[in-house]
Order: structure tokens, then sequence, then C-alpha cells
């Protein structure tokens, strides 16, 4: 019989793959041991339309409402939680993520499993130059969670931390190359030489959400650090020209050359909640995220992740995989992360705009 897993933030970039994978036979060609909740905002939307179609019951509310969450955890046997930093900010995240922990232990969830991401102003030492908003919020949770009891022999709430890092998907997004007039691509960022990007392909983070469900004995009461490789900004840039045959360059900026470059970078981050009310701008946010990766803050095993999981994808094979040649026309990169779907407001300018600056 089938057991139930109740999903909070399904319909996004993360959530969507990873909910398909939970509902897709195994790979032996079994019916999946999973059925899903998923809990949307809106079920109308086509994310969530296209999931109902797999099989996905659809629970309406936000994970806010602590009425919709309990409705979801009633008699399910997991949770995968991922909620959204940029909707509602650290502060609210942080707190519903203990309501919604209080919630499942209430309900006799079995196996919670948390959307995390590294808490990298701790592992920075506390400087605040890595106070991402995102990292802190979901990191802050993370941390209590890895404190908690995992009575894998016994009664109890088991619980996940589900870590992963940038998508690679993020690529055809705000790590996308600006093509030249002679079609060159030149890929840019506020980083060092020996700056690394950890890359995880989507494809990667579904893999191992199912894995941690299947296998609550090797996984439960761990964080799971999930990436797919890590690279310099010179080897995207090489590894593109080698996949594609076209011309690729990189460029490293300062941090005020690279923000010079965005408009609307006052904006707050999280769509529900104004800078004026005590929100983080769009700006404050990514300089701290931009300096977790500039300073390599995050530190992967990339070695056992392959062992658990031969199938790691490379940045060569997504490339290949997905026809990338960094040429997304805006309107579809809009579609790529449900935020920048239904809230469009960033826009990037030309490379030439900051070069003709420096002229004067």
């Amino acid at each position: 019989m089938s057991k139930i897993i109740a999903v909070i933030g399904g319909t996004g970039a993360q959530g969507y793959p990873i909910v398909k994978k939970l509902l897709a036979p195994g790979p032996d060609g079994s019916p999946s041991p999973w059925k899903i909740r998923l809990l949307t905002r809106n079920p109308t939307h086509h994310r969530a339309k296209d999931l109902e179609a797999l099989g996905a019951e659809l629970y309406q509310g936000t994970f806010l409402d602590r009425e919709a969450v309990s409705k979801l955890l009633d008699g399910a046997y997991g949770a995968f939680v991922n909620t959204d930093t940029y909707t509602v900010g650290a502060q609210a995240e942080t707190t519903a993520a203990f309501v919604i922990w209080e919630l499942a232990n209430w309900y006799k969830v079995r196996h919670f499993v948390w959307s995390n991401l590294e808490y990298s102003l701790r592992t920075g030492g506390y400087n605040p130059i890595y106070n991402s908003e995102n990292h802190l919020g979901k990191g802050r949770f993370g941390a209590f969670l890895a404190a908690q009891p995992n009575p894998i022999d016994g009664e109890g709430t088991l619980w996940t931390n589900f870590t992963p890092n940038c998508y690679m998907e993020m690529l055809n997004l705000f790590l996308a190359p600006e093509i030249q007039p002679d079609g060159t691509r030149v890929f840019y960022a506020p980083m060092n030489e020996d700056s690394g990007m950890w890359l995880v392909s989507q494809a990667d983070m579904a893999w191992w959400a199912r894995y941690i469900f299947d296998n609550p004995d090797k996984t439960a009461g761990q964080e799971l650090k999930i990436t797919s490789a890590q690279h310099t900004y010179r080897e995207i840039a090489e590894t593109f020209t080698k996949v594609t045959g076209i011309p690729a360059t990189y460029r490293l900026l300062t941090m005020d050359e690279f923000f010079s470059l965005w408009n609307g970078k006052e904006i707050p981050i999280a769509s529900d909640i104004s800078v004026e009310q005590g929100g983080v701008s769009w700006e404050t946010h990514f300089r701290c995220w931009w300096a977790v990766w500039r300073d390599n803050v995050l530190k992967r095993d990339l070695d056992w992740l392959r062992s658990v999981h031969p199938g790691t994808t490379t940045l060569e094979q997504w490339m290949r995989d997905t026809k990338y040649d960094g040429s997304l026309p805006q309107a579809v990169r809009d579609r790529l992360l449900k935020n920048n779907e239904d809230h469009i407001g960033i826009r990037r300018k030309k490379l030439a705009t900051l070069d003709a600056a420096k002229e004067f």
C-alpha cells in the first residue's frame, strides 16, 4: 500500500522535479510506493495542474497557514518541506519551519525531510558578509533539526537535512552568459580565479530526494549536502566551448561592478515584505550570496556523493543533455523559477554599459 508524502514547495524549481521523481516508477518498473499531497497557494497554476495529472492530490493554502499545514500532514507518512525565502523572508520562514516541525511531530509524521541550505553565516565564522537571506532562513532551522533525536528503532519523527546548492539550471537565468555581437559568450560574476561554484542539476536533486525516502535507514538523522559538480568560471567557459564549439570567455568583476549592471536591485528579495517593512533588498541579499561563492565557504564531498549516486550529472553532460547554448530568450528564462514567472522585476544591463562608464 502506498504511503503519503506531504509536500510543501512542490511547484518551484526544486520541488517540481522532486514530486515527479517521487511519483515515478522504481528502476525495475514497479509502481512508486509514494503518494503525494501537495500544498499550493494556487491549485489552478499550470505547474500544480501538471502534478495533479500525475497523481498528486492538491491542498490549497500556504505554509504560514497552520490549519492548512495541519490538514496536509494529518495521516502522512513523510513530509518534504521546502519553504520559500523569496516569498516571506528569512525571519518568517524560520518561524514557520518550527511550527511545521511541531505539527509533524503531533501528527506522527515518520520521516520529516527539510529542504535546507547551509548555514553560511555560521560556516563563515559569523562574518556578516556571508549573511545570505535564504541560507539564513533555512540554515538556522537546519542547525536546530540536526540537534534533535532520531528514533530510528522507536516511535517518533525521523529527520533528514536535504542540503543542495546552486542549480545548474541557473546558467539559463542570472548565471547566463552575455552574447556578444560576434556570438562569443561571456560568463561573468563577482568571483576570483580560484572561486568554485558548486552546481547541482534538478535531476540529481530529485534522485537524492527519492533516495532519502526510499532508504530511511541510511539517511535519517543525516545532513546530505547534495551537489553535482564544482567549477571555476574559467572551467564553465571552457566546458561550454568544448560542448558547443561556440567561443566563450569569462570576466571576473568586483561586487560594485557586478551590481551596477542590474536594474531593480533595490526591490525586496521577498515578495511579501517590503524593504520599508524590514525586508532585505535584492542587492543586499545577493552581495552576501556571491561572497559565499567567491570565498569558497561551502564544502562538499563529491567522491562520496558519486559513490552513492554513480549517475551524478557532470556539467558537460548537463550541457549536452539540455542542448545548452546560453541563448534562452528572456521570456523562457522567466519561467525557470516560479517567483520569476509570477513576479518579474530584475533585468541585466549589457557589459558595455560598465565599460562605457569606465571611459569617463
